[in-house]
């Protein structure tokens, strides 16, 4: 959790007039500035599901830039930012396991979709074009196209919207990659259907929500060394 912001970045805040009734300034390089590291703060809090009191915030910002002693003592800081600190972790949890139950029903149903095959970790795959060439190992260095999303449709991801593949060693990407891809012969194009054990597990980030069962739609473009 991203909760301890520089001297820099609480001037900036303030020096970028951070206010519901003002506009950002963007016509000059130090109001692009303070946008853009206002907006990535408040992008973090969001992330990290932070339900904050803005103008609590913005009293703490200016107490501290003209250098008066702040309100809530030291020791009551320190418990206040651990209970909010175990209160995000329980609701990240509580998030994360519900969401593995709706996937191990997407799962279950996805199973016996016909052309679905399941390995013994729990992977499942369907073979949409078969390639011809040989297969990587976990060693070997790849380049793919792919595009991901979760069971709800949403895109998460996307190589072919970059118009740019990737290229990756697979033993340092998600199990379910490694794994997957290792299936897959050069030229050949998968449906992996990633469990959340196979992927990022509880962990959440901006676009997957902790405990997600993860699609792929992935080409194995080459295989390097």
């Amino acid at each position: 959790m991203k909760t301890k912001i520089t001297g820099l970045l609480l001037a900036a805040l303030v020096t970028a007039g951070i206010s519901s009734c003002k506009k950002a300034d963007l016509t000059t390089d130090k109001g692009k500035y303070s946008y853009v590291i206002g907006f990535n703060i408040g992008s973090n809090m969001k992330q990290d599901q932070i339900d904050l009191d803005v103008d609590s915030f913005m009293v703490a910002v200016e107490d501290a830039l003209k250098g008066k002693e702040s309100s809530i003592s030291p020791g009551e800081a320190q418990e206040v930012m651990m209970n909010l600190q175990m209160g995000m972790q329980a609701k990240m949890m509580k998030s994360a396991e519900e969401n593995k139950a709706r996937g191990d029903e997407y799962l279950t149903a996805n199973k016996a979709r016909e052309g679905v095959k399941s390995t013994a970790s729990g992977l499942q795959y369907r073979v949409i074009k078969e390639g011809s060439g040989r297969k990587p190992r976990a060693t070997d260095v790849v380049t793919v196209h792919y595009s991901g999303k979760l069971i709800d449709g949403t895109e998460f991801d996307s190589s072919y919207k970059r118009n740019q593949p990737a290229t990756f060693k697979l033993n340092e990407v998600i199990k379910g990659w490694t794994e997957g891809l290792q299936l897959m012969k050069a030229g050949s194009k998968y449906e992996l259907v990633i469990p959340s054990d196979l992927g990022y597990g509880p962990r959440s980030n901006q676009k997957i929500p902790g405990g997600s069962v993860l699609i792929f739609e992935v080409e194995l473009v080459s295989i390097g060394k």
